[in-house]
């Protein structure tokens, strides 16, 4: 079985977006000097178009995104990138792993692109139960703050893995904003600093009397 896991550009202030983020910017202002770090041709924010991924990009994820794996994100993730291409990286790349749509709506399934989405109202346990049967043996990926939140708080989370990119940007989407957990302990499962940018990915230590 894979690794739940949360993996985020963060900035040095904790934002992972910039203010007033949109359909037509998800990063919001500013936001994508989180991402930079990824591109090998850096943009103006809002560009839209094809972008060439950087050594860097390939570097650190070139063994981790596998044709595999699932996704769980919430409804305001999924209106950030609903479009009829579906879910795309900025080098054009179509995402292929299934998504389950975290939303209190009753929908159909879709699929945009090659990007098939499931929209899940039970709960979180139901959609990381369908991203598992999806995935198999591969990782489950969760996408956006909220949900990321809401996984850290049920226990559900087994690896986050932080790129934190040494720029403030003033506000927008805060990526650990009122948890509300008890204290928990992380354990350092390793780091790297390339292209700038920290690298870290920290583990969930054990519950006490797990």
């Amino acid at each position: 079985m894979g690794i739940v896991g949360l993996d985020k550009s963060v900035s040095l202030d904790g934002y992972i977006t910039g203010p007033n983020p949109g359909p037509d910017s998800p990063l919001g202002d500013g936001g994508t000097r989180i991402s930079d770090w990824m591109m090998a041709d850096p943009a103006d924010d809002g560009a839209s178009g094809s972008r060439q991924l950087s050594d860097a990009y390939h570097e650190l994820f070139d063994d981790v995104f596998t044709p595999g794996g699932a996704i769980v994100m919430g409804k305001r993730m999924f209106e950030m990138i609903d479009g009829p291409d579906g879910w795309v990286a900025p080098d054009g790349t179509p995402f292929t792993w299934p998504c389950f749509v975290l939303t209190h709506e009753v929908r159909e399934t879709v699929t945009k692109g090659q990007t098939r989405f499931t929209f899940v109202n039970d709960g979180i346990e139901s959609a990381l139960a369908q991203a598992r049967l999806a995935a198999g043996e591969d990782n489950i990926g969760i996408a956006g703050a909220s949900v990321s939140r809401q996984f850290i708080r049920a226990g559900l989370l087994d690896e986050i893995t932080i790129h934190l990119v040494p720029v403030f940007l003033g506000g927008g989407v805060r990526l650990f904003d009122d948890l509300g957990i008890s204290p928990r302990d992380l354990e350092f499962a390793g780091g790297k600093q390339v292209a700038g940018v920290t690298h870290l990915r920290f583990r969930f230590a054990p519950a006490a009397g797990a």
